[in-house]
This record gives C-alpha cells, sequence and structure tokens, in this order.
C-alpha cells in the first residue's frame, strides 16, 4: 500500500513496520470490520466544469435572500446593516493572503490589523489585554472556561441556565475530555462552592433579557470563582461593559461586528482578560514595539499552544485566529465610531420594544419574561411555535426560535435596526392572522 503524498520508501515502511510488531499496513485496520473499511460511495455521475457551475447555480437560485425577507431570528447570530467600507477592505489581496503572521519582517499589514482588533476588543469589554481572537463565540467560551480551571487549581465549572444551549453544549464537550464537571444554575441563586473556578453569566442572557450581574459577580468572587461574562457586543453600544462590573474574562461572539450571516460561519470569538491572567490566555497576541532605527512595528507576542518550542506546557490547542472576520470586526468599529455603535444600539432597543409592545396587545400571545430586554424578547403562542414558524414562512416573513422546551409555548424573536416599522407591522398583522 503506497501513498504518493507521502515520501517514505518501500523499506522506511517495513522498517517502521518491523519497529512495531505488524506485518503489513492492510494489518493495522483488522480491528475495524471489513464492511467499515471502505464503504461505497453513491456518487452522481461526473460533471464538466460547465455543467458543474450550472448547477451549483441553479440550487443557489433556490436560497431565499434574507435581504429581501423581512427576518425576526437572532439567538447568537444577527443580521446588522455593514456598510460597504467593511467589505472593500477585507477584499483587499494582501490581507486575505497574509494569513498567519508567523515571520514579521512580511506580516506588518495583518499584524497591525490585529493589534487593532485587539485594542478595539479591549476598549468594548472594558478589559485590559484581549487576544487576536477564537473560533467563535461558543469556542472561545470553553476555552475560557478551561482557562479558569488552570488558573484557579479547580475543577467544576458553574454556567446559568440563560447561557445559550449551543454554548453550553460546547463547553460540555470540552470539559468532558478534561473529566470536569459541568453544573448548570439558575441566575437567582446560583450555589457555588470552594470546588468552582467559574461561573459564566451571559448578558443579555440567552432569551434577550438582562441578567443582575453585579450581584452575580458578587457571589462568584465571594466562592473565589472567576466571573466571566459573555455579552452581546452590539448591546455595548448602551450597556456598561464587563470590566466595570468585576468580569475576569470577558468572551462573546462577534458576528454581529460586520460580519455577514453566511449561513452559519465563518464568525470570530472575542476573547479578553484582566493583565494578570494573560500567561494563561488562550490564542494569539500580538505585540507593538520598536525595531532598531525606533520605528513602531508589530510581533506574535504570544502563541499559547508554543508548539514550537514546550507543547507540553501549552495553554490551548488553538494556535490561529478568524483574522478575515477579525479585520471585518475592526473595519466595521472604526467606521461607526463610539456615536456610531451607540446610535445602533438604541435602534435595535426601541425596534424590538416596538414590537413587544404590539405583539403583547394581540389576543392569544404575551410576553411570558419580564425585566430589561434589548433586542431579543421571548413571545408566548397561542400555537406551538414551529407551526406559527411554518406559517409566517408561508406570509414570506422569517419568524423566531422555537424555545418551547425552556418556556411553554415560546418564540424568540429577534429586532435590530434593519427591520422597518413596515416589517414589524407586516409581522404583528400576521400573528394576528396566524393565532384567530
Amino acid at each position: 500500500m503506497s501513498n504518493p503524498y507521502v515520501p517514505n520508501t518501500d523499506g522506511d515502511r517495513r522498517a517502521m513496520l518491523e519497529r512495531i510488531g505488524v506485518a503489513s499496513v492492510d494489518a493495522l485496520f483488522d480491528d475495524i470490520p471489513a464492511h467499515c473499511r471502505n464503504p461505497g460511495l453513491t456518487l452522481p455521475p461526473a460533471l464538466s466544469e460547465m455543467e458543474l457551475a450550472r448547477e451549483l447555480a441553479q440550487m443557489a437560485a433556490r436560497n431565499r435572500s434574507i435581504a429581501e425577507t423581512p427576518c425576526f431570528l437572532g439567538a447568537g447570530a444577527y443580521r446588522h446593516f455593514i456598510p460597504s467600507v467593511v467589505d472593500y477592505v477585507i477584499r483587499q489581496g494582501a490581507f486575505a493572503t497574509a494569513y498567519t503572521p508567523y515571520q514579521p519582517e512580511i506580516s506588518q499589514g495583518t499584524l497591525q490589523s490585529i493589534f487593532e482588533f485587539q485594542s478595539l476588543v479591549c476598549e468594548l469589554t472594558g478589559m485590559d489585554v484581549a487576544n487576536a481572537g477564537m473560533y467563535d463565540g461558543a469556542s472561545a467560551l470553553a476555552e475560557a472556561c478551561l482557562m479558569a480551571v488552570r488558573i484557579t487549581g479547580r475543577e467544576r465549572l458553574a454556567l446559568l441556565s440563560t447561557v445559550n444551549p449551543s454554548y453550553q453544549r460546547v463547553v460540555r464537550t470540552y470539559a468532558e475530555g478534561h473529566a470536569l464537571p459541568v453544573d448548570v444554575m439558575t441566575p437567582d441563586g446560583p450555589a457555588l462552592s470552594e470546588k468552582h473556578a467559574c461561573l459564566v453569566v451571559q448578558q443579555p442572557n440567552f432569551f434577550g433579557y438582562l441578567e443582575d450581574v453585579e450581584e452575580l459577580e458578587r457571589r462568584a468572587h465571594a466562592a473565589g470563582a472567576l466571573y466571566i461574562v459573555v455579552p452581546e457586543p452590539m448591546s455595548l453600544g448602551m450597556f456598561r461593559p464587563p470590566g466595570e462590573y468585576g468580569a475576569d474574562i470577558v468572551v462573546a461572539e462577534g458576528q454581529a461586528l460586520g460580519v455577514p450571516l453566511s449561513f452559519g460561519g465563518p464568525y470570530v470569538g472575542l476573547f479578553a482578560t484582566r493583565r494578570e491572567h494573560i500567561r494563561q490566555m488562550p490564542g494569539r497576541l500580538v505585540g507593538q514595539t520598536k525595531d532598531v532605527d525606533g520605528r513602531t512595528g508589530y510581533v506574535l507576542t504570544l502563541q499559547t499552544r508554543e508548539q514550537h518550542i514546550r507543547r507540553e506546557r501549552a495553554t490551548s490547542n488553538i494556535c490561529t485566529n478568524e483574522q478575515l472576520c477579525a479585520l471585518a470586526a475592526t473595519v466595521y468599529l472604526c467606521a461607526l465610531g463610539k456615536q456610531g455603535l451607540r446610535r445602533v444600539a438604541e435602534l435595535c432597543y426601541h425596534k424590538a420594544h416596538y414590537a413587544a409592545e404590539r405583539i403583547a396587545a394581540v389576543p392569544g400571545y404575551s410576553l411570558p419574561l419580564t425585566g430589561t430586554f434589548f433586542q431579543e424578547f421571548v413571545v408566548r403562542c397561542p400555537r406551538p411555535p414551529r407551526e406559527v414558524n411554518a406559517a409566517l414562512l408561508e406570509r414570506g416573513i422569517i419568524g423566531g426560535l422555537d424555545v418551547s422546551e425552556q418556556i411553554d409555548g415560546g418564540m424568540l424573536l429577534c429586532v435590530t435596526e434593519m427591520n422597518g416599522r413596515e416589517e414589524v407591522d407586516h409581522l404583528v398583522d400576521a400573528l394576528r392572522e396566524i393565532g384567530a
């Protein structure tokens, strides 16, 4: 058995097989049932490039354009207006090709853009230091939990039940490999002990409502646990950053900041912490320095995997970052500025409250949760949410997320600056028809 892509000679292979006591390469797979080794693949006939392009175009035409469809679905991925300057900058060839900046002498542009991204994340979250970005918000949270374990030496994780269920599942997946128990607790009284490394709080929570972050911070630190906050980045245009209410680690999904929905990705995870924890932070960190001639320069300062020298001391196996998405977030934040970000957040807030007020007045619908919400809220429907969503889609509207497993009859709706009054009124009229 030979492989043209593996530069081993027949002699090399014989020596390796003799060393491990196996007669042939095929024998390495004897433990796998024969019918599972090379299953047949049911593939269509091969196509020419021209035929394939035509078929793909036909398939793409079946997609419904979200730009032409009123959409009220959020739950962690949000539709916001993206200024044209974002796409213009990220399409520059230099940014698209100089991806892994291991050689600073030829990667100054990429390194500087990462440095600016880190600086903006720190300003946005109110934290001391940020890394170059993670794969997404969920993996950033999982890495933050492992970081809390390393810092505290404790081996239990605590998450509020109002944290995004998808994030909870990712944390459990990461924790399982480290044999770390995960405790899910209610926001009104998390029962923390001296065994918990962290308390994870989402702000606003998965259902769109604000948590009592100051009381939760007090409880976390009273138990000696780190306080991990998962904010919605757009909400930080209006509300206090986590650094102002005692967060030790801040992670978030950065998709809302200039990254299109893109059928689910790629996105970019934000990760920031306090200065004293910098050595335990996953990912990579770019720093600013001076060269021998006194000119400003940028270098990779920390790489947590340390795969080049001391892999056993690694803090994470993530040694890269979603740089193109991070660049989009950087350009977006720079284009909007503080006032622009606040204006977008205010539009989301006021439009969402207008929608909630109108829907709550429709017979059969109600708002089961109380408190302050940002751009998302839960509506209790008179029919199963899946049926309501199907009926909305027939009327050309993308509805909300079915959360009836957590809240009886609940649908999680999201309203951003992209939803005009006419769209909201159209949604209300449709819900009235469906519930009648």
